[in-house]
């Protein structure tokens, strides 16, 4: 009987039990990598968590969440191509 040994990487993607696991990982690294994927929004919008496909975003201008809830398909889309995986499913604000 041949063992194939499987990179950690591998398991994590491919074994149903670490399913959960890996989807926690791939929404944190969503907000991790908000202010890298919009770079000019800078310090006027902060990723604060994602939950069950839904982005938390803080935005204190009324102006620019008016205009990111007028766009928010586009930017979902962008965030999940960066990503490579669909992972957000829409977008909330917060204060």
């Amino acid at each position: 009987m041949s063992h194939k040994i499987k990179s950690v990487g591998e398991i994590l993607n491919t074994d149903k039990e670490f399913k959960k696991f890996t989807l926690k990982a791939k929404e944190q690294e969503v907000v991790e990598k908000f202010p890298e994927i919009f770079p000019k929004l800078g310090k006027l919008v902060e990723a604060k968590r994602v939950d069950k496909g839904i982005l938390f975003l803080s935005v204190e201008n009324s102006v620019l969440r008016s205009e990111l809830n007028l766009n928010k398909k586009k930017t979902i889309e962008i965030i999940n191509n960066n990503i490579g995986e669909k992972i957000i499913k829409d977008i909330k604000f917060v204060n």
